[in-house]
């Protein structure tokens, strides 16, 4: 008999009280909860692998690094009873894993994680390297001291104790939650009430280009009722989060072009116009001062109900915390509240370049001024859309659009020259309903996993992106994204981190989702 909750906490009140001692008992039969104390031991007893885990390099630049990973992940899930197949990918092996014991009438959960992480600069990283990793604790200064790991594997724990390495969040730490919640699982003599699958990205940092590519030649074996995602950071608050939707990423690079060459400043100022000027009063046409694009159209095709509206109030945001850390008195206008403005699409000026500032400053009229730009696409505003949307509002701007350097031919004939070119960026946006059955069914898990109140938080559309749309095409079933790491985890840069308490929450998580009948 599949070890599954049947009736929920808050559902036990409306049972007749003539069944509501059977429905008891059925739920003490099945025995599906994972205490906290039991949650910490498996946890613990996991550690060891997962700080052999960390010290394996994991950059997808390096195939050789990402097939280690790939064998020694293999190797851990098949100690649990997984049957393992690695997946071609150009040297780069993606790794699938499944449950054994699949029942055609329970319904099939797919699991997706990623097993290679973000590029390091061994000196931004405080500690001897980022694939050693090492244990912190907050030290009385407000920092982060290293300290004997040793109590780690064996000792009684500090939920809030770290641990520092690359990957050790994004996303090699909620890979070792899962193995844990198995070993849990095993340990009660129960099998999971929904059938498990797990792929393991082997390039989700480099944007995931094979994945649509490897998941369409292994359709049939990957097939599933719902998809979900353990990547990102939970809520700030660290209360158990679900979230629904990402924004996607483009790219985009605006040259405006001077004269052909740099000109003397005292020769040719006040004569020759000035790319650098021109590129900075283009931008500014395109936001105004509440940080709202001014392009036409740009936000036209987003639509947010009332519902939607209310799902993202209840958010518990602190908005004032958050603008101290970041330093900002105001924010931009562009939604009430932080969780409506992750709803739409956003232009970024993420980087701008016209001759030299500081030690290498000339006193010249720059012959050309670049931006880059990046564009977080909505699933109603793609890159297309978007890109087009600010190629005609640089035209309405008097400018002519050529392909590279301007010819003399076209020097002669238009007073303003530019370039704008513009690109998918490491995935798409993707959206999935909030009250979809996997919605309703991890709403329900993790509700009676940690408790109804304070409800888990629901979170429509996060700002970052995962490669959800490239495998939703693939395989079209609703999803959700169920982070479980700490927010402030330092993801993709120096000093990442996992808090150990959510290690421990990750491991209930993932139990409750296994042991939730769909």
């Amino acid at each position: 008999m599949p070890l599954q909750r049947r009736t929920s906490r808050s559902s036990l009140a409306l049972l007749p009280m003539a069944l509501l001692a059977g429905a008891c008992m059925t739920c003490m039969a099945a025995a599906a909860e994972l205490s906290p104390a039991d949650a910490e031991r498996h946890a613990q007893a996991t550690y060891r692998e997962y700080f052999e885990l960390l010290s394996l390099p994991n950059d997808a630049i390096s195939p050789e690094d990402i097939r280690k990973n790939v064998e020694w992940l293999e190797q851990a899930f098949r100690k649990r009873g997984f049957t393992t197949r690695q997946l071609p990918n150009d040297g780069k092996p993606m790794l699938y894993a499944e449950y054994p014991g699949s029942d055609p009438t329970r319904k099939t959960v797919l699991f997706y994680m990623h097993l290679d992480g973000q590029p390091v600069i061994p000196a931004q990283w405080a500690q001897k390297s980022p694939w050693t990793p090492v244990l912190k604790r907050k030290a009385a200064n407000g920092g982060w001291e290293e300290i004997d790991s040793a109590p780690l594997f064996s000792g009684p724990l500090d939920p809030e104790w770290r641990v520092f390495g690359r990957a050790s969040a994004d996303d090699k730490g909620p890979i070792m939650m899962m193995l844990a919640a198995i070993d849990a699982l095993k340990a009660g003599g129960g099998q999971p009430a929904v059938n498990v699958k797990v792929i393991l990205d082997s390039e989700e940092e480099k944007g995931s280009p094979s994945i649509s590519k490897v998941m369409q030649a292994h359709r049939d074996l990957l097939r599933c009722d719902a998809i979900v995602i353990h990547d990102g950071p939970m809520h700030a608050t660290n209360r158990p989060t679900l979230v629904f939707g990402n924004r996607g990423a483009a790219r985009a690079q605006l040259t405006v072009y001077g004269a052909k060459v740099p000109l003397h400043s005292g020769h040719y100022g006040n004569y020759a116009p000035n790319p650098a000027q021109r590129l900075a009063s283009l931008l500014a046409s395109m936001k105004n001062d509440q940080g709202r694009v001014t392009v036409a159209g740009y936000y036209d095709h987003v639509k947010i109900g009332e519902a939607d509206r209310k799902i993202m109030a209840a958010v518990p945001d602190d908005e004032a915390a958050l603008k101290r850390r970041l330093g900002i008195a105001q924010t931009d206008k562009v939604g009430a509240n932080y969780q409506e403005a992750m709803q739409y699409p956003s232009l970024n000026v993420r980087g701008m370049a016209a001759a030299a500032v500081g030690d290498k400053v000339a006193n010249i009229v720059p012959d050309k001024a670049v931006a880059e730009m990046d564009l977080r696409t909505t699933p109603d505003s793609d890159p297309t859309y978007l890109g087009q949307l600010i190629q005609k509002h640089i035209e309405r701007q008097g400018y002519h659009l050529v392909k590279g350097e301007p010819t003399d031919e076209e020097r002669s004939r238009y007073d303003k020259l530019a370039s704008f070119s513009y690109q998918s960026e490491g995935g798409e946006a993707a959206g999935s309903q909030i009250d979809s059955p996997v919605g309703r069914w991890a709403y329900r898990a993790l509700s009676d996993t940690f408790g109804a109140k304070p409800e888990p938080v629901r979170i429509r559309m996060m700002g970052g992106t995962v490669p959800t749309a490239e495998i939703v095409r693939v395989l079209p079933v609703p999803f959700a994204i169920i982070p479980l790491v700490n927010a402030d985890n330092n993801q993709h840069a120096a000093n990442e981190n996992l808090r150990m308490g959510n290690y421990v929450s990750g491991v209930r998580t993932v139990y409750g989702l296994m042991t939730q009948a769909f």
